[in-house]
Formats: structure tokens, sequence, C-alpha cells
């Protein structure tokens, strides 16, 4: 069973940074792209960023220069850095296994509130 879990998330204040985690089991971590997305209150959910397996990545126009995405295939993990946080950023943000085009499970999500 595909189980994605991720953590990190909290208030924080414009300008401020957090690291968001996704615990990735149930499958071969090492051999698939991933990916987060987020959802904002009364929006659609919104793609962030895409990491390959070999750690090429892409970004949303939206947080390229203030979030970075990384992995580590020995621990399962993946993660995102989130800094320079706007308010615009406050949203549920949510790790997926897939590609952007192809997205497969998603997690249960972790809240990131920014505000003053």
């Amino acid at each position: 069973e595909v189980r994605l879990v991720e953590s990190g998330g909290g208030m924080v204040e414009p300008g401020g940074s957090l690291r968001l985690g996704c615990a990735a089991s149930g499958f071969t971590f090492g051999s698939f792209y991933m990916t987060w997305v987020r959802q904002a209150p009364g929006k659609e959910l919104e793609w962030v960023s895409t990491i390959s397996p070999v750690s090429t990545s892409s970004y949303a126009d939206s947080v390229k220069g203030r979030f970075t995405v990384s992995r580590d295939n020995d621990k399962n993990m993946l993660y995102l850095q989130l800094t320079r946080l706007e308010i615009e950023d406050t949203a549920m943000y949510f790790c997926e296994r897939g590609s952007r085009e192809r997205r497969l499970e998603r997690g249960q999500g972790t809240q990131v509130t920014v505000s003053s």
C-alpha cells in the first residue's frame, strides 16, 4: 500500500521559513517522480514543484527562487524548503507520487499559514 505522510507545516510570519517533509512507503521511492501541490481556501489545487528520481526539479513561477524541493532516496523522504514566505503561500500542502502530468496518490497534507 502506497503511503505518503506530510509534516512540518505551521504558522509563520511573512518572510519566514518552513521545511516540509513527506515520508513515503509502499513503493520504490527512488524510481518515481515526486510532486508538491497546494490548495488555498476556496481555490483550486495548484502545482508547486516536481522532482525527478535523480533530483532534477521544476517549480511554479509563483514559488521559483523561494522554494526548494529535494529528496533523500535512501530515507524515502521528500522535502520542500519554503523561504521568504508570503501571505499568499497560505495553503494545505500535499505531496504526491508521480510527475506533474501523471500524478498518482496524495498524502493527507500539512497546513502552512503565513500571517502577521
